[in-house]
C-alpha cells in the first residue's frame, strides 16, 4: 500500500469514488476533478494497494484560513505559495472503509503541509464528522460562511 499523487490518467477511477462516497448534489463534477489535477496534482493524493485506488484526498492552497464556495468551482484559486492547505475532499471506496485508510491519507496530508511550512490546514465538513477531524488535531470553528451545494458546513482547522 502507497500513497502517490494523482494525474489526469487516475480521473475515471476518482470520478468513480467520488460519486459513490458523495451524494449527486454534492460530489464533484468530473469537470472540476480534471481542473483539480491540471492545476494543483500535487496536493491531490491516491492511497494505492495493488494497482487499485482505495481513496483519495486533495485541496488546493490558499491563503484564506476557511473555504470560501469559489474554491469549489475555480481551481486556479490555487496559490502554491499559499500559507493553508485545504481539503475539498477525503473520498474512501465504500468496500474499504472502516480500515483506517481515510487516516492514512489524513496523515499524509499533514506531514506533507507541515514539511512545506504552511500554518495548517482548513477543511468543512458535516456536523456528525466533527469529531473524526478531532481526533487528527482539527477543532470545530463552528458554523461556515461556506454553502457548497446548499449544505450546512463546519470550517475546521489544523494549526502547525
Amino acid at each position: 500500500m502507497h500513497i502517490r499523487t494523482a494525474d489526469i490518467q487516475d480521473l475515471p477511477a476518482i470520478e468513480a469514488i467520488e460519486k459513490a462516497c458523495f451524494p449527486p448534489g454534492e460530489a464533484a463534477s468530473r469537470d472540476s476533478l480534471s481542473k483539480r489535477l491540471e492545476i494543483f496534482p500535487d496536493h491531490f493524493w491516491l492511497l494505492i494497494q495493488g494497482g487499485q485506488l482505495l481513496g483519495f484526498i486533495n485541496g488546493m492552497i490558499t491563503d484564506n484560513p476557511t473555504i470560501i464556495d469559489d474554491m469549489f468551482f475555480h481551481a486556479g484559486l490555487h496559490r502554491e505559495a499559499g500559507k493553508w492547505q485545504s481539503v475539498f475532499g477525503l473520498a474512501v471506496a465504500p468496500q474499504y472503509r472502516k480500515k483506517g485508510y481515510g487516516a492514512r491519507l489524513i496523515e499524509h496530508l499533514i506531514l506533507h503541509a507541515k514539511s512545506q511550512k504552511r500554518a495548517g490546514i482548513t477543511l468543512t465538513c458535516k456536523a456528525p464528522l466533527i469529531h473524526y477531524y478531532q481526533k487528527f488535531g482539527f477543532h470545530d470553528l463552528g458554523l461556515s460562511a461556506c454553502t457548497h451545494r446548499g449544505v450546512l458546513w463546519h470550517d475546521m482547522s489544523a494549526l502547525f
